[in-house]
């Protein structure tokens, strides 16, 4: 069986709580479950942390599995100020694709540049929670 791994970092476990407006009112536990659904063939791990260094342990084991092939990584704010996460990214041999739920590009200064996206296989940004389902799509082909 397939796996692909989905990373979320700081504050996605307040997603359908937090700022609705720009994130959306569903929690990322239920569109997960959603997923898993429509991918049954496809084995989905899923962690979340709000702290970096756990962000970087879980890249570096989902590397280490020989089942996982590809990472799905929503870094959230350290997209914008983490050498240690794009560090991880460049070391792993893991195609990642970046996920940002909101369009980055259209929000404050600061989130319009995005650190870890030269290392990264691919970034979807602005299309919502869908960003996950695009992603594993493209990891799977």
């Amino acid at each position: 069986m397939v796996q692909i791994e989905i990373i979320n970092g700081p504050n996605l476990n307040l997603l359908g709580n937090r700022e609705p407006d720009i994130y959306g009112d569903q929690t990322f536990e239920d569109f997960l479950m959603g997923l898993r659904e429509r991918y049954v063939g496809v084995e989905i791990g899923y962690n979340q942390s709000n702290v970096e260094g756990e962000i970087v342990n879980f890249l570096q084991a989902a590397d280490c599995s020989d089942s996982c092939k590809g990472i799905i990584l929503n870094a959230a704010a350290y997209s914008h100020t983490s050498i240690a996460i794009a560090d991880a990214i460049k070391a792993i041999s893991k195609p990642v694709i970046l996920v940002h739920i909101s369009n980055i590009y259209s929000r404050e200064v600061e989130r319009r540049t995005d650190l870890l996206v030269a290392s990264a296989k691919g970034m979807i940004s602005g299309l919502g929670l869908v960003g996950y389902e695009l992603a594993l799509r493209s990891l799977l082909m």
